[in-house]
Formats: C-alpha cells, structure tokens, sequence
C-alpha cells in the first residue's frame, strides 16, 4: 500500500483511480440531470402554480361561504325573531300592523344591521307581497322577479339570492320566507335583505406577496357579482373556456370554484407568464452552476482522494503495533469527517479495553477485601448474641424474670436482623410476624397499659415469602406517630390476609392515634415519592425504605400497586397497608 501511494503518477494507485472514478461519475450525472432538468422544469413550474392557484380558490370559496353565512344568519335570525313573528301571524290573520308596530321594527331592523358592515338594509313582506317595513307599502312583486319569489317558497325558508338590485346596481338582493313557529311553519311572508357588492371582496392578500392573482365573484345568471381585475374579461368566456382565458396577447390561467350555498362561480386568474418566466432564469442557473461545478469537483476530487488515503494508512499502522494489555491510541486528526470517526471509534475501543483490564483487576482485588470483611463479621454478631446471652443467664439467676424475657427478645430480635442476608433475604409472612410481635413484647414493656396489640393472620397466607424487615418498620411508625403521640391507651392491629383480588396478599397495619389532616397526609406521601421528610418525630426513613424495596422487589409485576397506600383521619387513626404476589419463593435469589 506504501508503494501504491507513493507512485502518485501510476493509475492503480487508490489515489488516482478515486479521482478518475468521481470526475467521470460527476460528468455523466450533470449530464443527465442538464437534460431531464430543463424538460420538466416548465411543467413543475406550471404544476406548482396551477396548486397556489387553487389553494387561492379554496380559500377565497371559503371566505365566500362565511360571509352567505353571515348573511344567512342575519336573515334567520330576522325571520326567527318573536316580534317579526307576532306581526307576520296577525297580518296573515287579517289584523294588519299599525304605524307604531311597524316603526318598532326599525329598531329591531337596525340592531340586527349592526353585526354585518355589509347590510345596506332590510325589508319585511307579507304573504301578500305588501311591505310592512320600511312603511312604503311597496310590492314585492314590483321589487323582485317573480321567479325569485318562486324560489323563495320552494326554500321553505332557504335563502336565495337574487342578483342585483334594479334600483341600485351596487348593492345585491337576497330574499328568505318566514314561517312562523307557531303556526305549524306556515308561510307568514318574506325578508329582503340588501347587501353592497363590497362586501364580498374576497381577495384580500394581492399585491402583499408578490402575487398577481386576481379573483372575480359571478351568479347564477353570468353577472359579475365583484371582480379585482383590472382589465375587462368576457364572464361568459371565464365560465365557458378550458384552463387557460385569451384576452389579446395576455393568457390567464383560470381556476373556478362554484358555491353550493349561492350558486355563484369563484374564477381566480393568473397570468400565465407567471409559470413560466423562471424557465431562462433556471436555464442559465444550471449551466453556470455546472460549469462551476465541474471545476469545483475536479479540484475537490483530488484533494479528497489524497486526505482519504494518507489518514487511512496511519491508522493501518497503528491497529498492526497494537497489543493485547499494551493497546495505545491513534493521536491523528483527520480533516475528513468519515475517517476522523473511524478512527475516534478505534481509540475508543482502545481506551475501553484498557478501562476493562483495569476494572478486571480492580475487582478482583475488591472481591478479595470483601471475602477478608465477610469471614469478620461473622465475628461480631457471634460475640453480640453470647453477651446477651450472658446476661440473660445472670438475670435468671438473680430471679428478675421481666428483664430476662426482654432481653431474650431482644436476643432474638437482634439474630433475626443481623442473620446472613444471602440466606435470609427472604423469609415467609409467619416469620416476619413473629419479630414484629417480638418488637410489640419489647415496646409493651416500655408502655405498659398505654398500648395494646393484635396480629391476626390467615392460614392460606401463611407461607408466602415475602422480604425481610418490611413489617416491622411500619409497626414502629404506628407505635412512634400513633400511641405515643395520643394522651390515653392505644391500639395496634396488624392484619395479614389474601387480597379479593387472585394471587395477591394485603398487609396492612392500623393504629387508632390522633391521625393526620389531608395537608399533611399529601405531605408524607409526598416525601415517600422523593420529597423532604415531613416528620418531627424521627426522619422518616423506614417508611421511605420499605416503599423504595417495595418498588425494587415488585415494581416490574405490580406497577403503582406495590408502593405503600396510606390513608388517615384526625382523632381516627393512620392505616398503612401494601400488597405483594403469591407464589414469589426463589424468584429474587441470585
């Protein structure tokens, strides 16, 4: 390989035949990509365009059908309105309005105006035609086409629009029948409502991103409803043509969007140079990016193919020299990205060898401490329970009986803490019962009448292995919290039983002291979960280590339930309890 790279003027060296290899790579994609490029760049343009063209009718369309809504809404709630419907039903039952009723009706009019800008005015009909507001007595015959009319009562309360008002070519007409409520949805006459043509102005971005696109509104019957173009097109050409509108030398790109509230047609139009005058642009990008890269790539294609090659045989020399126990890493800094990793992930596997050989040895010299530790503390707990031992004796002999039972108690308290931890991590319910019934003997001594005591415990549970020392840390806690702090005597009960769900066991241990209010109940849950101790009695840990071993222990099988639930009530008492599985004997030893 040395000699491949130093004969720089050979063709098969790795250096040369990279070189070779990218340019002609590079000359055939450019030349591909030149060709296709410049086919499908009017057709993507055009593509693209046509898509903005359209999002603009989408959006245009629905700002159309909010303002029918609007309108339609207003309209609604004319015809709704309980006066409108009063005066309509009296009408129809031959009491017609008088003057005040119907001057009434302006200010209901007006109110109703007043939450569109658009509303010209309203005008209110009987069945009859005869205007009742405003107070001309005006025909509606006179003033719509009868066909509108007719369209009208074929609604049944739909709105309808009718184009543009003969009298005010700005404003357009829309005409609604009432039915009246009250009357089965009897015909009870008809609103007019007339709105300026400026309120459905709907393009309301041109001009502020560039865009040239320009939108005309048409009913039913091909009149331009509003319109922002700016030079005069044929409606009846817009609805009748293809995509594309000719008006002189100028093409419009045409996209139309018909509402199905109205009936009207939403034409939006674009100029067609539009979509195509980034073709030449493009055309002279691309030769001149790829003439320029041409160049660019010739000379980056012959340093990289150098860069690749010298960094690449540094490493191959440090990987040959390397040595099982003896490993040093390659110090080199490679410009390339690609081979300045490769070679970062090689020393890392350097430096993690050598991490492991030292953690091997480290280990093997902790083990041996903790075997020399091993053998001597099974010294002391040896010394501990003969001294007791001892004094048990000497009590017996002295005849104080009381203080021989504690401290044979305590005897046995102790040996059942301080026992071997890989042979005794895990005892059975009866077991763990049996020293927290110790520790009661004990505490009862202390206490006297100021505290009594019960354990009941079922058979069918009696055997289930559960955890060392997880019972007797909460029988402190109820004896700490719960007896001491109350005046009179108090109970501990400590309940083991099968829980009413399968396959579970529930412990719980319940005392009948002062209890807790709901602060300080969340307050204890609280540093359970993590939070600062709350207890000025105590720091609180055993609490805090059984619910942690409980989650160590069965976290995996039971999830949230296998933490301590506790639950209190002032002047009631504190209950604690918790539950673990059945059938968990050898499932933790290792």
């Amino acid at each position: 390989m040395g000699k491949l790279h130093g004969k720089k003027g050979h063709f098969n060296s790795l250096r040369n035949q990279i070189f070779i290899g990218f340019v002609m790579v590079m000359l055939v994609v450019l030349l591909l990509a030149g060709i296709s490029a410049y086919d499908r760049v009017a057709a993507l343009l055009k593509s693209n365009a046509e898509k903005h063209i359209h999002q603009t009718a989408v959006q245009a369309s629905g700002r159309l059908d909010a303002l029918i809504a609007q309108v339609n809404s207003l309209t609604a709630q004319v015809a709704d309105d309980s006066y409108v419907q009063r005066l309509l039903s009296d009408e129809k039952q031959g009491n017609p309005a008088t003057f005040n009723q119907r001057q009434a009706l302006l200010q209901i009019a007006g109110s109703y105006q007043s939450f569109i800008n658009g509303a010209q005015s309203m005008e209110i009909y009987t069945t009859g035609y005869n205007r009742i507001f405003p107070m001309d007595d005006r025909s509606l015959d006179l003033r719509v086409e009868r066909n509108w009319i007719s369209l009208a009562d074929e609604g049944k309360g739909r709105l309808v629009w009718a184009g543009a008002d003969p009298e005010d070519p700005g404003v357009l007409l829309a005409i609604r029948r009432i039915n009246l409520l009250d009357h089965s949805f009897e015909h009870g006459g008809y609103v007019v409502v007339r709105m300026q043509r400026s309120f459905f102005q709907l393009n309301d971005s041109n001009g502020t991103d560039g865009s040239q696109d320009s939108i005309m509104l048409l009913d039913g019957a091909g009149e331009v409803v509003t319109s922002d173009l700016e030079i005069n097109l044929d409606p009846k050409a817009i609805l009748d043509s293809g995509s594309v509108v000719q008006n002189g030398e100028e093409s419009y790109i045409v996209v139309r969007q018909k509402s199905e509230l109205t009936g009207w047609t939403l034409a939006v139009l674009t100029p067609l140079r539009e979509t195509t005058e980034g073709v030449s642009i493009l055309r002279t990008a691309l030769l001149v990016s790829g003439m320029i890269g041409v160049v660019l790539f010739l000379i980056m294609s012959f340093f990289l193919s150098t860069m690749i090659t010298r960094p690449l045989i540094r490493l191959m020399r440090a990987m040959r020299s390397a040595q099982p126990g003896a490993m040093r890493p390659n110090l080199m800094v490679s410009s390339t990205m690609e081979i300045n990793e490769l070679n970062n992930v090689y020393n890392q596997m350097v430096y993690r060898q050598n991490e492991l050989t030292r953690v091997v040895h480290e280990k093997e010299v902790m083990q041996s401490r903790a075997e020399l530790k091993a053998l001597q503390s099974q010294i002391n707990p040896h010394f501990l329970f003969n001294t007791l031992e001892a004094f048990y004796w000497s009590l017996e002999e002295k005849g104080d009986e009381e203080m021989a039972r504690m401290v044979v108690a305590m005897s046995r308290l102790f040996r059942y803490i301080i026992s071997s931890s890989q042979q005794d991590e895990w005892v059975t319910i009866a077991d763990e019962l049996e020293h927290a019934e110790r520790y009661l003997q004990i505490m009862q001594m202390r206490l006297g009448d100021r505290m009594q005591w019960e354990i009941q415990l079922s058979d069918t549970v009696r055997t289930v292995a559960i955890p060392k020392l997880l019972i007797q840390p909460l029988v402190e806690n109820a004896i700490l919290h719960g007896i001491e702090s109350k005046l009179g005597p108090g109970k501990i009960s400590v309940h083991v039983n099968a829980s009413t769900e399968e396959n579970l066991v529930r412990i719980e241990v319940r005392d009948d002291g002062p209890g807790m209010d709901e602060s300080r109940l969340q307050s204890v849950i609280h540093a359970l979960h993590g939070g600062p101790a709350v207890s000025n009695k105590g720091t609180g840990v055993g609490l805090i280590n059984v619910h942690r071993r409980l989650e160590l222990y069965f976290g995996s099988q039971l999830g949230e339930r296998c933490r301590l639930s506790i639950t209190s009530k002032v002047r009631e008492g504190t209950v604690i309890y918790f539950e673990i599985p059945m059938g968990t004997e050898g499932a933790y030893d290792s």
